[in-house]
């Protein structure tokens, strides 16, 4: 079973947003079977309140800083969030979990450059994902996740990695709770009937109820929800003004904010993690910049229609109009669930796991889920036949693979989550035509490798006398191409053919 730890601090300071996504990856991983250990450090009271309404896996607490700890602010700008110098949260963080020996680290901490991560890495002897959106500082990471929208994470990056890394970059990647990925979404309406407002966890600079008062310089004298938690240092001033206004509700700690993002018609937020669960549930938003690395995500949100930015000044002048303009809003609706479809951490989950990667053959009930695969776009357009199938012509054909000795179809699964499926049909005299595809809004997460060489393993273990495997790739299909390169085929009259086994005597037994 793989075992992930995941470094993470919140505070006053930092806010909740680094440690409520990575609770959100943890459900994905524990979803799909892994072990999880949670690592923080008391900074103050703000990452135990949270943990007290949310604590799904084993729980490290590192010591409480004690004192002032001179932290290196020109390396790592902001060094001082972790109140202990990176070789100090190295050296415990490694204490913690060498005797449980991590097969991955995640850290998602801005104060942590690369010294921290190789020295973690080295004396764990893992692998490490780093989270970041700031790129401000050098990175040491097998896996570089940054979830943020930019237009090019690489010229963002430049001259931070200290190593090559696997990019996972861009919304698609956000890390959302599972309740985003089939839940509620907003439905539009042409009427402004109510506004959400929701500033962080921890209201930096109490800004909440500047917020609600621009609301109300805006005019408008509907209901108004305001949400917050109970790590916001200046709850009780914003229970008080929130009781003086009789059309508006406060709500605090409310564990998944889906359902809030998709009752009110136009929602109020800053740009930090709730951005994405704003998008995902196709909420009209308008944005504000709450800390500096929010600057950029929310200025490129804007250009691309997603949100409407502002800020405390021109706030109610950007409300005004937008309550005034229908379309306008439903035109954020629209390109802001484009973006984000809530599979974020379960992919990311998916690219930790995928080494167990497994096959089992296929069955009748795998009917739906092939069929789907088979007839999306991106699967359509590298087959040979391009064209839609119908169910009931799936079905058939799915039958008569089942039925037949000479074919065997396998399906994939990273625990109990099927991911693609690989297909061997037996020609002639030892030779076999592969074919496969991964679940299409799994791609780009090296799946194609793991099931190309479980399949080739799987079907050794059914002809351990060995056989040579044929591809047959479509010209402009570059992905598969590569696949089966790096898989150790070679092209030759228009096929890619690879020659695998025997298993040697002592691994099977002649019947």
């Amino acid at each position: 079973m793989t075992l992930v730890a995941i470094r993470v601090d919140a505070s006053a300071n930092m806010g909740t947003g680094h440690l409520t996504r990575c609770l959100s990856l943890t459900h994905a991983l524990l979803e799909q079977g892994a072990q999880v250990i949670l690592v923080t450090r008391a900074l103050d009271a703000v990452a135990a309140q949270v943990l007290s309404r949310e604590t799904p896996c084993c729980l490290h607490w590192l010591p409480a800083p004690s004192g002032d700890t001179s932290t290196d602010t020109t390396a790592t700008p902001h060094a001082a969030w972790a109140r202990v110098s990176w070789f100090q949260d190295a050296e415990d963080t490694a204490n913690a979990l060498r005797s449980k020996q991590p097969d991955w680290i995640v850290v998602d901490h801005y104060a942590f450059d690369a010294r921290w991560h190789e020295t973690v890495r080295t004396s764990l002897g893992c692998r490490l994902l780093v989270i970041d959106d700031t790129a401000d500082r050098a990175i040491s990471a097998d896996v570089l996740l940054d979830p943020n929208w930019a237009p090019d994470h690489r010229a963002k990056y430049a001259g931070r990695l200290a190593c090559e890394s696997r990019w996972l970059a861009g919304p698609r990647y956000a890390l959302l709770s599972p309740a985003y990925r089939s839940g509620l979404r907003y439905a539009y309406q042409p009427k402004v009937s109510s506004l959400g407002i929701f500033m962080g966890g921890t209201d930096p600079e109490g800004v909440s109820a500047r917020v609600l008062d621009a609301c109300r310089a805006a005019g408008f004298v509907g209901l108004i929800e305001v949400v917050s938690t109970s790590a916001n240092p200046r709850l009780d001033a914003l229970r008080e003004v929130c009781a003086a206004d009789s059309s508006v509700m406060l709500t605090v700690d409310q564990s998944d904010l889906s359902a809030f993002f998709a009752r009110h018609d136009l929602q109020i937020g800053a740009g930090g993690g709730a951005t994405w669960e704003r998008c995902c549930v196709g909420a009209p938003t308008v944005a504000l910049v709450m800390a500096a690395n929010q600057s950029a995500v929310v200025a490129g949100l804007a250009e691309l229609g997603a949100v409407r930015s502002a800020d405390e000044a021109t706030l109610p002048g950007v409300l005004r109009e937008l309550i005034a303009d229908p379309t306008a809003r439903l035109v954020l609706s629209e390109r802001a669930a484009a973006l984000v479809d809530g599979r974020g951490a379960q992919r990311v989950a998916l690219m930790l796991l995928r080494d167990h990667l497994q096959l089992r053959p296929a069955t009748p009930d795998d009917a739906s889920q092939l069929h789907a695969w088979r007839n999306h776009l991106s699967v359509r357009v590298v087959s040979v036949s391009q064209d839609t199938i119908a169910f009931d012509a799936h079905q058939r054909w799915l039958h008569a693979v089942l039925e037949n000795p000479a074919r065997w179809l396998f399906v994939a699964q990273i625990g109990q989550l099927p991911v693609g499926s690989i297909r061997f049909d037996w020609l002639d005299s030892g030779h076999v035509e592969v074919s496969l595809y991964t679940d299409p809004d799994l791609q780009g997460l090296g799946l194609g490798q793991r099931l190309l060489a479980a399949g080739e393993q799987a079907l050794l273990a059914l002809h351990p006398g060995g056989f040579t495997l044929e591809a047959q790739v479509l010209p402009g299909n570059t992905a598969s191409q590569r696949l089966f390169q790096v898989a150790g085929y070679h092209w030759g009259a228009l096929r890619y053919r690879k020659l695998v086994g025997p298993l040697p005597a002592s691994e099977y037994t002649e019947s």
